[in-house]
């Protein structure tokens, strides 16, 4: 999917078509709902997620409760984990898939309609993050947590008095004094989003026009960057071997606390507007154990374990309940100026068939 265009494309239409061969898209129900209780389990858990987005002890405790094991297995972008769980035969019971995901993958009857009835504990997610246009009904999904995409900066290389910019990474007259020391994401619409936003874009244009310049933008950045790359940016800052990076909020504010001085680094998302995410628990359509993936999901929904999840990850939570739970440093991070500035951030929506050149843009765009 990385290297070929015509890779790309065969392996989506591939995976639509299984999918649909396997899940029955013709019911008019959109597939059947699990029959599961409150609490039961019909097998072990293997989960397929974000890197470093929940502690392996928390699963350990869920394993240790419930008496099954658990497997996680990670992705480094909707893209690279949509087909794999499309083709069928994935054999994982949970995924995480961002908001616009959530709605290719209910289109292509990717994941399975939730018995709510089995996860009581779905009250506790606050109302604003009800009623969201990707999963209006939330029959496919459950929010998991929320955060913002920006950049993060060592002040020591950079200085403080750097403007709040994606130019830091896109303007040559500011980026070429630390060429070969920045990384942008290994994401589609997160990377090829961020020069749109610079250009005074949308980050969900679906003019042609626009993304070329988006594509040409990226592209030109590319000799002044040390590399694409999702799983390893916050590291890739605190030790050294960049000095500017594309990131998402939590990742990198939980690497800097892992520093001898926190304060030297800053996050935040530029003037020109960023990323409002919303990631969400759903069930594959051929998941074998869909009532242990029920019963996580409510399991991970009570006040103790979604404060467990954030105060871990240092993620914004959707769940209400955990709210009191939240620790000190993590309030703070989220209070601070430019960390979630809702009035200019956006978030990345589901384009249709021009998702593709989206996908295509960024391939041309790392050559």
């Amino acid at each position: 999917m990385r290297n070929k265009k015509l890779f790309w494309l065969l392996s989506v239409l591939l995976a639509f078509a299984l999918t649909a061969a396997a899940c029955g898209n013709d019911d008019d129900d959109g597939g059947e709902i699990a029959d599961c209780e409150v609490n039961e389990t019909d097998g072990n858990l293997n989960i397929f997620n974000w890197a470093e987005y929940i502690d392996e002890e928390q699963l350990a405790a869920f394993s240790d409760e419930y008496d099954v094991s658990v497997t996680m297995d990670v992705y480094d972008s909707n893209e690279a984990m949509q087909p794999i769980v499309a083709a069928g035969n994935s054999g994982y019971d949970l995924i995480v898939p961002s908001d616009y995901m959530v709605a290719i993958l209910i289109a292509g009857g990717t994941v399975q309609p939730l018995n709510k009835d089995a996860i009581p504990n779905i009250a506790n997610i606050s109302s604003d993050f009800r009623n969201l246009i990707y999963d209006p009904a939330g029959d496919y999904s459950v929010p998991y947590q929320w955060g913002t995409t920006g950049i993060a900066v060592d002040t020591e290389a950079v200085g403080t008095d750097f403007p709040r910019s994606w130019g830091l990474i896109f303007d040559p007259a500011i980026a070429d004094e630390h060429s070969g020391s920045i990384s942008l994401l290994n994401d589609p619409r997160e990377t090829i989003g961020a020069a749109l936003k610079y250009l005074g874009y949308s980050l969900n244009s679906t003019d042609e026009g626009q993304l070329e310049e988006a594509t040409d933008l990226v592209a030109s950045a590319r000799g002044r960057l040390a590399a694409f790359n999702t799983d390893s940016a916050d590291e890739f800052l605190t030790t050294g071997e960049t000095v500017i990076a594309h990131g998402y909020s939590g990742d990198m504010f939980t690497q800097f606390l892992e520093t001898d001085d926190p304060s030297r680094y800053v996050y935040f998302v530029p003037d020109e507007g960023g990323t409002r995410w919303i990631d969400n628990m759903a069930i594959p359509f051929d998941a074998g154990s869909p009532c242990t993936a029920h019963t996580f999901i409510n399991w991970l929904l009570t006040a103790e374990q979604g404060a467990a999840l954030s105060n871990w990850n240092y993620y914004s939570t959707p769940n209400a309940a955990a709210f009191g739970g939240l620790d000190e440093d993590l309030q703070d991070f989220l209070s601070t100026p430019g960390v979630a500035p809702v009035e200019i951030l956006e978030e990345i929506q589901d384009t249709g068939d021009f998702e593709v050149k989206f996908s295509d843009a960024f391939i041309e765009a790392k050559g």
